[in-house]
């Protein structure tokens, strides 16, 4: 089990297991809170679970996925871990944009 623990500070790049249970209380922390705040949202916008399943379940977990990252990166700010978390984020939502855009995005900015 040290061994899965050593190659994770490892490839975040972390220092101290200290470190690694604080950014694990962040993941645990905005994952509950992104699908707590997720109802109240869509009540203010007028969509309820007495919709049909086959949309409401779409629109909520659509509406997870962008209040997921938002509160990881406050919560991280908020734990101290900023920069961890926010480097994460930029490499997480890089995965959405297509490589050829990625290309001439890097080209651009040199």
């Amino acid at each position: 089990m040290k061994n899965i623990f050593e190659k994770l500070k490892q490839r975040w790049g972390i220092a101290s297991y200290w470190q690694m249970a604080v950014i694990f209380i962040v993941f645990g922390i905005t994952g509950s809170s992104s699908v707590k705040i997720a109802g109240p949202v869509l009540e203010l916008l007028g969509i309820d679970n007495s919709m049909s399943g086959w949309i409401f379940w779409p629109l909520r977990t659509l509406l997870i996925f962008p209040v997921y990252q938002v509160l990881l990166v406050f919560f991280g700010w908020l734990f101290g871990q900023f920069d961890f978390f926010w480097a994460f984020e930029k490499k997480m939502l890089s995965r959405f944009i297509p490589k050829d855009k990625k290309k001439k995005a890097l080209t651009e900015n040199d």
